[in-house]
Order: C-alpha cells, then sequence, then structure tokens
C-alpha cells in the first residue's frame, strides 16, 4: 500500500507537524550530498526526537511499503546519506533532534548517548569527565555518532585507538518493522551468543536504525608532543613509523601522511592555514604528523620525540622537522591535516578513493596507482591523504574545475579512475572502502570485487532482517 498522502497524515498525527517537513525549500539540505554531487527526492524528512518516534516511524513506512532512509551530519564521501534518483522517494529520518548524552560512568569507560550526538560534543563530555572517546575525524564538528556506527568510521586516531567499530561497547536499534532491540550493555566481556551490534556497524542503516549506542572510553591522555616532518618519500615514511613504534610504543597517537599538492591546496583555499616550514621555505614531496599522547611525562615524551627524529634524520629517512612547542602550534598543525576536504572542495573536483592495504604496501600502493591514473590522463595531480600507521591511503585523482569541464563523459571518467585505483588496491591484498563506507558510489565496485559467497551471504541477512528491502535500499548492497 503505497499511498504517501495517507503516509504523511499519519506521520504527522504521530510525530507533530513541526517534526515532518515536505515543502521542497525545507528539503534541501537534506537530500544533497555536502559536496553537491549526488541529489534525489524524498517523500519528506521526519525530525523525531526519541526511540520511541523512530519506531513508530519506521512501522508506519512498512505498513506503507515506502523506503526508509537514515541520516545524521550527512557528511558522507561515497553518497550514503541521500535519497537514490531512483525508485520510490524515501522517508528521510534525520537523527539530529536525538542528541542528549544519556549517561557517563567514568569508572567503567562508557558513555551512553542517542545517535544524533555530533561527534566534538561526545568528545567533549567524555573530556569533561577525565575520559577519551577516541574516534576523531576532520567532520567532527559536524558529524553524528549514528553516521560513525552506520559506516564504521575511522579517522586519524585508529593507529592506537582502532576504528569505531573497537569503540563501542553496545548499541539500540529499531529493525526494519518497528521492533526496538536494547543492546545498550556497557560489557566489555559477554559470550551469550552473537554479538548483535555488529549486525549494524559498518551496514550503513541497511539492517536497522541505531538510536543510541554506548561507547567505550580511555584515559584522557593530558600530555602531547606532535612534531611535522618531510621524510624522503613514502618508504622513508615507513621506515620512520618502524622507528617510532619501536621507541614510544603504545604512545604512538597518530601517523598522517600527505603530498606536497594536497599541502598546497589547503594554504590556497583554507584562511589562516600556513606551511609549517615558513612561505619562502622550500617544499618538499611529501610531509607527515607524528604525535604522542600520554596521561604523565610531558618533558620525557618531548625528549622522546626529538631524539627519535634525530635518529631518523641521521638515517638519511627525513629531510627537515618542526615540533610543535605549545597547544596553540600543536592545534595549527592538526588543522592542517583536517582541512584536507574542505581545500578539495573549493579547488577542483577530487575523485577520492578509500583504499587500505597492508602498511607494508602502502609505499608501493602510492607509486603504482600514480602510473595507473596517469596513463589514462597523462601528468594528472595526484593528491595523497594517507593514515599511514593503519594502511588507509587516500589517493585522490584532481581535476581543476575546467579540466572536468572539459571531459567528454565525466561520469566514465570517474569509473575508470576510480576502477584503477582499485585495481591496484586489490593486487596488494586491498580493499576499495577502508573507512567511508560503499554508499552508492561504491556498488559497482561491490559487484566487481565481492565474491559471489560474500554477497550471498550479505543479501541473506539482508532478507532475514528487512525482507521487503525498506531500509536504506540503492546502497551497500548491488
Amino acid at each position: 500500500m503505497n499511498d504517501v498522502a495517507s503516509l504523511l497524515a499519519a506521520l504527522t498525527t504521530a510525530l507533530g507537524a513541526d517534526a515532518v517537513l515536505t515543502e521542497p525549500s525545507d528539503l534541501e539540505g537534506f537530500t544533497e550530498d555536502w559536496r553537491g554531487r549526488y541529489k534525489g527526492p524524498a517523500a519528506c524528512v521526519v525530525l523525531p526526537a526519541n526511540t520511541a518516534q523512530v519506531a513508530a516511524v519506521v512501522r508506519l513506512c512498512a505498513q506503507y511499503r515506502v523506503p526508509v532512509l537514515p541520516q545524521g551530519g550527512n557528511t558522507s564521501l561515497c553518497a550514503g546519506a541521500v535519497p537514490p534518483g531512483q525508485g520510490v522517494p524515501p522517508v528521510i529520518v534525520n537523527l539530529t533532534r536525538m542528541r542528549r548524552i544519556r549517561h557517563i560512568d567514568a569508572a567503567n569507560g562508557s558513555m551512553e548517548v542517542e545517535a544524533g550526538c555530533v561527534l566534538k560534543t561526545v568528545q567533549d563530555a567524555a573530556a569533561g569527565h577525565q575520559r577519551l572517546y577516541a574516534v576523531s575525524l576532520g567532520a567532527e564538528g559536524s558529524c553524528q555518532i549514528g553516521g560513525n556506527l552506520s559506516t564504521n568510521a575511522g579517522g586519524t586516531g585508529v593507529l592506537r585507538y582502532g576504528n569505531t567499530r573497537d569503540n563501542v561497547l553496545g548499541l539500540e536499534a529499531v529493525l526494519a518493522d518497528g521492533t526496538v532491540w536494547n543492546g545498550l550493555r556497557a560489557l566489555r566481556k559477554d559470550n551469550t551468543g552473537l554479538d548483535l551490534k555488529h549486525l549494524f556497524i559498518g551496514t550503513e542503516g541497511t539492517l536497522g536504525i541505531i538510536t543510541a549506542a554506548t561507547l567505550k572510553l580511555h584515559p584522557l591522555p593530558t600530555h602531547h608532543a606532535l612534531a611535522w616532518f618531510t621524510p624522503a618519500d613514502p618508504a622513508a615514511a615507513l621506515r620512520v613509523l618502524g622507528l617510532f613504534q619501536a621507541a614510544c610504543g603504545s604512545r604512538l597517537n597518530a601517523f598522517e601522511m600527505i603530498n606536497r599538492r594536497q599541502l598546497d591546496l589547503v594554504i590556497e583555499h583554507v584562511p589562516e592555514r600556513r606551511n609549517p616550514f615558513g612561505e619562502s621555505h622550500q617544499s618538499h614531496e611529501w610531509h607527515v604528523l607524528v604525535e604522542l599522547a600520554d596521561t604523565q611525562g610531558g618533558d620525557e615524551m618531548a625528549e622522546l620525540l626529538q631524539q627519535t627524529l634525530e635518529q631518523t634524520a641521521e638515517a638519511g629517512l627525513v629531510l627537515d622537522a618542526v615540533v610543535a612547542s605549545n597547544d596553540t602550534q600543536r592545534a595549527a598543525l592538526w588543522e592542517i591535516r583536517h582541512s584536507v576536504s574542505e581545500a578539495n572542495k573549493k579547488g577542483g573536483v577530487g575523485l577520492t578513493t578509500d583504499c587500505a592495504v597492508p602498511v607494508s604496501a602502502v609505499p608501493a600502493f602510492i607509486e603504482r596507482a600514480t602510473g595507473a591514473v596517469r596513463a589514462l590522463v597523462p601528468d594528472l595531480d595526484v593528491l595523497v591523504v594517507a593514515h599511514l600507521g593503519d594502511g588507509n591511503a587516500h589517493f585522490i585523482p584532481f581535476f581543476t574545475f575546467e579540466a572536468w569541464r572539459e571531459l567528454a563523459d565525466p561520469v566514465a571518467m570517474a569509473a575508470a579512475m576510480r576502477r584503477c585505483v582499485n585495481d591496484v588496491a586489490y593486487e596488494l591484498r586491498g580493499t576499495f572502502s577502508a573507512e567511508h563506507g560503499v554508499g552508492q558510489t561504491g556498488l559497482s565496485e561491490m559487484a566487481y570485487y565481492k565474491s559471489a559467497v560474500e554477497l550471498n551471504l550479505m543479501r541473506a541477512v539482508k532478507q532475514a532482517l528487512d525482507p521487503h528491502n525498506l531500509l536504506n535500499p540503492g546502497r551497500l548492497l548491488p
């Protein structure tokens, strides 16, 4: 029974008129991705205030056989949170109003939050109790916990703390028929059958809508030591990573690499971003941000950072380095790293890839992927933003706006670029999606790279939990 007018009336009765948006002008911020590349029609946007209202929405959509698209901060890089351009327009369930921090248990190292909480708000609340929620992303000022969980977001802390999946203890989710599963346990050990939360983490809202989570907290580091250095090349950076791991152990907090072209774009397009070595300094081809963090021993840690850098310089691995001497300088260096997406959006058209390979294979991946894209477009600009410590390398073929407009078939070019980069990753026993998700942009890659056995297993789970294919159709599964 697909009667949209009746559904809208029922939703308005259940949630109130202010929580059901239908006017085209009201839908604009919800139906298009933040980069302006994907847009699709929606039946409406609903803004539930609690889990019971989410369940009521899903039950009504199931009754009327209208798809449901869960949405958080809409910061996806793979069009996972906006409607597809075909099929029945979905009801977008935006969770922005569900932003309560329900409980913090510092002694247990856990906090219970609703899915609409902005990541930065969660980080700050944990810090207020001298605890750390360790997931950190460039979009942390606007992305939401529900979206982080649905995509198993990564970020800059994976080297030390793992992905989002590794930082969640329990979940609450609304299933396809409107049933609420309460799995908000705060336990680190529970062997009572399947660990059901993992059905919903990383599955992009296709099996259920995450409405709340119990997150894992860590001791809050109070001392940091950070440097920005220029390795001779990615292979040298990999050797430096090994030296830092050996010298610093669990204090190694981040190890992020970008190339010169990426740094130049940030400086050019994002206000108040500066070259760490000064505007007149020679610009080296590769740049790495390395950070140590701990709850004590600040002076000792700073000395350890300096000694390790000196060791790498003596070995000819590092050409130059600057060390942050205070929190202001540390923040400024991190801001460079977190500004790459903003810079790329302003500077041109970047065909962002999200490959991961074994850490040892990152230099080979960069070299071979560069050769592959330049075989298609000679001298093409290439941006590299690599979480080198965990093997995730965002390799970005980059076009100026003018060059992109001059392409005879931009869609075909984008597909060819991504495929040749992803082929290199798979040749090196890697993957095409490490932390962004699959969304809409990765559907063809799922069909191409995933085995029939894997796809059939995933479809069997989908069929069991969502037999009418109403939860976020048109993504994740081809």
